[in-house]
């Protein structure tokens, strides 16, 4: 294996892509033949029993999301949850990590005869280095121990391209890199990855299979996967070519009735799509005001068209954590849930199934979500799996690329700029000049920046020490840092597009480099929230008139988390490897004697 980071397409860029017609939903019904019955997992038992001597039997489903190769306990806040107390007070637990998440799923299995273990997509892409640099084939083997029996699919899926994601189903060497090891081949997800609402343009067929049913022992539960409808919109436009992603309700709807039409009636939807809770705490009531008046955002939207017949609704993607009720199209309360992110919860739902109607009984259906905490054991044999890959990643990983005075973080929704933020724009800001000296600023959307720098140490680097492997973490996407000139008119219509349009609801502000300030209003609407004539790049207001060199990465500029306006930049020059320039501006500004110090984060001066 080559020592270098394998290189992957960029995974966010902005597709303007059709969504479904009428006419493509409708032929939904006719694919039955896309997804047989599942059988259980290896020890279930088949049948409906013969004699039940109890009209219903507990069912157990335990549930995660938004994964994203985690193997290894995330580090700084990515590896914390809330937690609040009796006293209403709220305190940070350590949380996640493979081999104890594995350990929590063995541990609430114990005493259920029939479980089933769910996701709702993303347990791959943007993953750390220790699965990334592996094309995730070591995420995919610890799913498979850990008893993984079905997720959907979710928009980092979509990372690498559709080839890449049936290889991760499917198997086989990967086809640029090829085996990791003489005579062992990696084999594939053992459980089926969902995609309902992603079909082929051409045959207008889903990707994967659409549903999947499950018998455990006797009792048989269907399951449909989506990823949400906008997935073009976050991902790059290689990864999706030639696919489409209809609307998640009326493709849940469709294939609902394709379940009850085979006599499944007990049906879980899991929805790579999420909302927004009222509380930080994994444990707050979320229904304390009413049912579901502690969420909002587009799942309560979904939940209220997705056909009365679902049982529950398992969703992610906005790595957030809730247990909530909202009512169905008929006014039932029905649950929906999300686990965060990154194993560091699971969500666990009990539930009665009805022998003689093959359905849940809707008001049986309790949720609850645990953390995977790290004062219990680990899993051996997932521990020796991730043992097994670390070994083989060692060689890039852990050679150092920098040294922090402190904890450089990506800040919170509360904080807009972030110390990280202004030192990945730094970076780029300073590779730019190495292409063009007459570069004048850098921009950097801040979902792609997916974890802190943290001083402690990760192993045995020494507290300071930045890592490739967490410089990758922090930056794992293999974008490439381009340049683009656009007018000052331009630009500032960039910066009004963070708070209005697309980014209207959920406000995307960028990380901006060094020289670069104005003022963010939130105390005013829409795009005037960005004060024009206070944008000033070294001191100097922006002239509409004038033409600026910007650097970006390649997602932003083909427009994508809204930003059309960065689309039509011209003269884009495309330079190179993303991480690499944030691993030469580190290697240039610190050293053991000399560590580089957080910035105050203090470019964008919010009003509140």
């Amino acid at each position: 294996m080559s020592p270098t980071r394998p290189r992957r397409p960029a995974p966010r860029r902005a597709l303007s892509t059709a969504l479904a017609t009428a006419a493509a939903l409708a032929t939904l019904g006719a694919l039955t033949a896309a997804a047989p019955a599942q059988a259980a997992r290896p020890g279930s038992q088949p049948g409906h029993p013969s004699h039940p001597s109890h009209r219903t039997t507990d069912l157990q489903l335990l549930a995660l999301n938004d994964f994203h190769g985690n193997l290894e306990p995330p580090a700084g806040s990515s590896g914390r949850v809330t937690e609040l107390q009796p006293d209403g007070t709220t305190k940070n637990v350590d949380a996640g990590g493979a081999a104890y998440l594995a350990n929590s799923l063995r541990t609430a299995r114990e005493g259920h005869a029939r479980s089933l273990t769910v996701a709702a997509g993303d347990i791959v892409g943007a993953s750390p280095l220790l699965s990334g640099l592996f094309h995730d084939e070591p995420t995919v083997e610890a799913m498979n121990k850990l008893g993984l029996d079905v997720t959907s699919v979710g928009n980092h899926e979509f990372d690498e391209g559709k080839k890449e994601l049936l290889r991760l189903q499917n198997g086989g060497c990967h086809p640029v890199d090829g085996c990791y090891e003489p005579g062992r081949t990696f084999k594939g997800a053992r459980y089926p990855i969902l995609s309902a609402n992603v079909v082929d343009e051409a045959t207008g067929r889903p990707l994967l299979k659409p549903y999947v049913v499950k018998n455990v022992k006797g009792a048989r539960v269907g399951f449909i996967g989506v990823t949400l409808k906008g997935t073009p919109d976050i991902v790059s436009a290689d990864g999706v070519k030639g696919l489409k992603f209809l609307d998640e309700a009326d493709t849940i709807n469709s294939y609902t009735k394709v379940l009850q039409r085979q006599g499944v009636h007990a049906i879980v939807a899991l929805i790579h799509e999420g909302g927004y809770p009222a509380s930080a705490a994994y444990n707050y009531d979320c229904d304390a005001g009413g049912s579901g008046s502690g969420l909002s955002g587009p799942i309560v939207d979904i939940a209220k068209k997705v056909s009365p017949e679902v049982d529950t609704l398992v969703t992610a993607h906005t790595h957030n954590a809730y247990v909530c009720t909202v009512p169905d199209p008929a006014g039932r309360p029905r649950l929906v849930t999300s686990a965060a992110s990154y194993g560091r919860l699971f969500t666990e739902l009990d539930m009665k199934y009805d022998w003689r109607t093959h359905d849940i009984v809707r008001a049986s259906v309790k949720g609850s979500n645990h953390v995977v905490d790290r004062t219990q054991p680990q899993a051996p044999d997932l521990t020796r799996l991730i043992d097994h890959w670390k070994a083989l990643a060692a060689p890039v990983a852990d050679k150092p690329i920098g040294y922090i005075a402190r904890d450089i973080t990506r800040g919170t929704g509360d904080t807009p700029e972030s110390p990280l933020g202004d030192l990945v724009a730094d970076a780029q800001l300073a590779y730019g000049r190495t292409l063009d000296s007459g570069t004048d600023l850098a921009l950097m959307n801040p979902g792609g920046i997916r974890a802190d720098l943290v001083h402690a140490a990760s192993g045995s680097e020494g507290d300071g020490v930045v890592t490739y492997g967490e410089g990758f973490a922090v930056q794992p996407f293999s974008n490439t840092v381009n340049l683009k000139t656009l007018t000052g008119a331009q630009l500032i219509a960039v910066l009004k597009q963070q708070v209005s349009g697309a980014n209207a609801a959920v406000p995307k502000i960028l990380q901006i480099s060094s020289g670069v300030t104005y003022i963010l209003d939130l105390t005013k609407t829409g795009a005037d929230r960005v004060v024009a004539d206070s944008i000033r790049i070294d001191g100097k207001p922006v002239d509409p008139a004038a033409t600026y060199r910007v650097a970006m990465n390649s997602f932003l500029a083909g427009g994508g988390d809204g930003f059309t306006e960065l689309a039509g930049g011209t003269d884009q020059l495309v330079g190179g490897d993303d991480l690499a320039a944030l691993v030469a501006y580190l290697t240039a500004h610190s050293s053991a004697s000399a560590p580089y110090a957080p910035t105050a984060a203090d470019r964008i001066t919010v009003v509140k």
